[in-house]
Parts: C-alpha cells; sequence; structure tokens
C-alpha cells in the first residue's frame, strides 16, 4: 500500500518527522522530507542510507510562503507526483505563564505552528487532488484539545491545527484525499532544544512529573497507521488516549490534573 508512493514529511530533521521519513522508506515509499534544519537533514539521509531517488531533503523555514511555493514546485519536478503530506514540524513555547510570554515567542508559534501548517496544506493540496488516493496528515498535539499550564499559547496554536484539519476533512469528505489529525502526548524528541527551550523537570521516582514516554520510532508507526486506515484522529500515546477520555467526561477535572502534574515545569 506504501510502496512506490511519494510522501512529503516535515519536521524530517529530527524527532517524529525523521521516524516518519525512515518508518516509510523501510516501507518503500519515496520520501521528501522537509525541515528547518539542513544538518538534521543530512542525518535523517545518514541514517537512511538511500538513494536520492528514494530521498530527498529539502530545506525550508515553513513560514515563508514563498519559499514554500517553491519547495513545492520542486519537490514536484524531482518526484512528478505527491500522494500524501504528514505535517509534523512545529515548535513550542517556553513554560511561561501567557503574562511573562514575550510577543516575540508567541509571533514565532503563531507563524509555525498555524501558518506553516495552512501554508503546507494549502500550497500542497492541488497535488494531492489530482491522485486517485492521497493523505493528508496534521500532527496537532494532546495540548490541543487540552489546557497545559505555561503552554497555552502553544496549545491554542494546536488546537488551531485541530480546528483546521476537522474543517479540510469537512472539505474533502467527497475527494480522494483522506485526512487525519493526530494528537500526540508526551514522545522522546528533542523538541524543546529544537525549540530553544529549557525545560526543568525533575527525573527522580518519587516525583509526579516522571512519565513514561513514547519511542519517537513508536510514535511514526502509529500515525502510518491511522494514516493508512483513514481515520480522522490519532491519538499517540497511553497519556494522550487516557486524557482525551477523561477530558471529554469531565473537562474541569482533566483540566485540574494536568495542572497538578505539570505546573512544576513553570520557570
Amino acid at each position: 500500500m506504501l510502496k512506490n508512493k511519494v510522501f512529503v514529511v516535515t519536521g524530517g530533521g529530527n524527532g517524529i518527522g525523521r521516524e516518519v521519513v525512515l518508518h516509510l522508506l523501510d516501507k518503500g515509499s519515496r520520501v521528501a522530507a522537509i525541515d528547518i534544519s539542513e544538518k538534521g537533514l543530512l542525518e535523517t539521509k545518514k541514517l537512511s542510507n538511500k538513494s536520492d531517488d528514494l530521498l530527498k531533503t529539502y530545506p525550508l523555514d515553513i513560514t515563508n510562503l514563498l519559499k514554500v511555493q517553491e519547495t513545492y514546485q520542486a519537490i514536484l519536478k524531482d518526484f512528478n507526483v505527491i500522494d500524501g503530506l504528514i505535517h509534523v514540524a512545529g515548535i513550542i513555547q517556553p513554560f511561561v505563564k501567557v503574562i511573562d510570554l514575550e510577543y516575540e515567542a508567541i509571533n514565532k508559534v503563531i507563524n509555525v505552528n498555524l501558518y506553516g501548517t495552512l501554508y503546507l496544506n494549502k500550497t500542497f493540496l492541488p497535488a494531492l487532488l489530482e491522485q486517485k488516493e492521497a493523505y493528508l496528515v496534521n500532527v496537532s498535539s494532546m495540548g490541543g484539545f487540552l489546557p497545559v499550564p505555561g503552554q497555552s499559547l502553544y496549545g491554542a496554536s494546536k488546537a488551531a491545527v485541530k480546528l483546521l484539519t476537522e474543517g479540510l476533512y469537512g472539505e474533502l469528505k467527497d475527494t480522494n484525499i483522506s485526512v487525519t489529525c493526530v494528537f500526540p502526548g508526551a514522545i522522546k524528541t528533542d523538541i524543546a532544544k529544537n525549540s530553544n527551550v529549557s525545560i526543568k523537570i525533575d527525573t527522580s521516582e518519587n516525583t509526579e512529573s516522571t512519565y513514561k514516554m513514547l519511542e519517537a520510532d513508536k510514535a511514526a508507526e502509529l500515525i502510518v497507521k491511522a494514516m493508512l486506515k483513514k481515520k480522522l484522529y490519532s491519538y499517540v500515546g497511553k497519556d494522550s488516549r487516557i486524557m482525551n477520555k477523561l477530558y471529554r467526561l469531565s473537562p474541569r477535572r482533566a483540566t485540574n490534573m494536568i495542572i497538578r502534574k505539570m505546573s512544576h515545569l513553570l520557570q
């Protein structure tokens, strides 16, 4: 089902995005990997041990619409077709309250997480619509449906990704494109480092801050499986699945639980 398909994967230079790239390649797909970090993309290329006809890399700042459009044209030229877009790229904010959050950080999070998603989705849709069967996957976050103290702006941006993806599902329901929105919980990645954010975490076994995070390669496998099953929602990680159920039953209780467990991260 994945063999010889062409997928565009953003955030392909690290974390979940890198593992999605490697997973797709292992399944016989060809991949166009996008990331702001050329160094990260080169590392992904090295890890894949694949030739240029199977994996090509494209350094890109997804907040730059002109560059997004140029990259779209370059990928079409290199691969001729695009069967799927798996949009993983995103950043978190510094762990501070909104009142203490700098406007520069606010703008950066909104530009990357919301406008970056919108630019990629809108720009790549025409190519997806040309295929007999195509996939559009956007990665939101557990923070996109459940408020996290110190990540209010990040959560708002990921909630926007959720609503945008749901809207696209409605608009594309009678087309060839299946749409999936992914809500990862705690995943072992370098998102804090790559977002230039410092996190103070107490890793002692007797603290509530200790969480068993899902490995990035397992998260990637679950994302691709959800895509192939054409699921609208995919809750990746035990924490995401549990908190989704709890939040639906009792939003206030779920919010208070997250506050108790995560407030120690506030600077």
